[in-house]
């Protein structure tokens, strides 16, 4: 068997650092050895980059910074490679597709897939168009709303016009009411989100948003099961089982996803068999209403009192640690971890990346 070098490129400077290395470390261990060279590729939070062939474990902890060694990728294309700098020489690794399992900016936002495209090494996961509308909760919701997908009311401002943040204030209050959402537009994992009850605490949540991105949400509470769904596939992509998530918090923010033994998930939900189509049938539109590659985990709300299907979000790289809702998923229907690992790079391998080259 001809076995495909695979880079696992983790970290990176985001605020999910440490969700992306727990990701890249359930990845390894469960990527099949007798199939794929394995290249961990750490980005520090300064954003140095390191190949690490240390002990796996060492990269959930973060030790494995202190073992690497500089790295880039080149985006000659007619390379193909890693650049591994030894003693001051440079040393060429060629590579046969990379897994970005990075999450947030600089990860899942089209920026490291421009360079990867650049490059010509296929990927894993969505190319940068697809990458960045999805990363910013502003063009997602956007783009569902011509897709004729229904989602939360909601009302955007830039970051600038806090400046006059009474008039924000006033705008929601009247247009979305209490309780609401309060988000950056570019963030993951909950990171930056409050809920707010009031104007002292719509005030607060609007510079705590602010401190994420230079976009913030105001989204109306939608009081119903929290779902989601995970999307696998190119041109005919397919859509899992539904899981619930049962927060310890007022709702799944950070803290609850990630530090909390309270929090739990439900797979599958237990759920009327039309409402679970329903929202596989609406994962697979915003999907390809996006042009999705590879991957996606769509996130729901179902109405407490009419079961109506609300669209939240969509996240391109979803996590992969061992809480994780999207390996769950696809666990449930019967695919293990190291099943689905290899059915996402043969998807990178084989779908249509460089649209326009010859």
């Amino acid at each position: 068997m001809n076995k495909k070098t695979v880079a696992v490129v983790f970290g990176g400077h985001s605020t999910e650092h440490e969700v992306s290395r727990n990701s890249a470390f359930t990845v390894i261990s469960n990527m099949d050895e007798e199939k794929y060279f394995i290249i961990p590729i750490g980005i520090t939070k300064q954003g140095q980059w390191l190949i690490y062939n240390g002990p796996v474990e060492h990269i959930k902890t973060g030790e494995w910074e202190k073992y690497g060694t500089p790295a880039i990728i080149s985006p000659d294309a007619t390379q193909k490679c890693i650049l591994k700098i030894v003693g001051g020489k440079i040393k060429e690794i060629p590579v046969d597709v990379i897994f970005p399992v990075l999450h947030g900016a600089w990860g899942e936002d089209g920026t490291i897939q421009g360079l990867f495209e650049m490059a010509q090494i296929p990927y894993v996961g969505d190319g940068v168009l697809t990458s960045g509308i999805s990363m910013d909760k502003v063009f997602t919701k956007m783009v569902a709303e011509n897709a004729g997908i229904k989602q939360a009311k909601y009302l955007w401002f830039y970051k600038k016009e806090l400046q006059n943040h009474q008039a924000i204030i006033e705008k929601i209050e009247k247009e979305l009411k209490y309780p609401c959402f309060i988000k950056p537009a570019n963030a993951g994992s909950s990171v930056g989100i409050t809920k707010a009850h009031n104007q002292e605490e719509l005030k607060e949540a609007l510079f705590y948003a602010a401190k994420f991105d230079k976009k913030i949400i105001a989204e109306e509470f939608i009081e119903g099961r929290e779902v989601e769904c995970a999307v696998l596939g190119n041109e005919n992509p397919i859509a899992s089982c539904v899981g619930e998530i049962l927060s310890a918090a007022e709702f799944y923010d950070y803290d609850a996803k990630y530090n909390s033994p309270e929090s739990k998930t439900v797979v599958p939900a237990d759920m009327p068999e039309e409402i679970t189509e329903k929202i596989k049938q609406v994962a697979l539109q915003i999907y390809q209403a996006v042009e999705g590659t590879g991957l996606a985990r769509v996130d729901f709300f179902v109405k407490k009192d009419t079961n109506e299907v609300i669209f939240n979000e969509l996240n391109t790289m979803p996590g992969f640690t061992t809480i994780s809702m999207y390996p769950m998923l696809w666990q449930a229907e019967g695919k293990t971890k190291t099943m689905l690992i290899d059915e996402l790079i043969t998807l990178a391998i084989t779908k249509e990346q460089y649209k326009g080259h010859a």
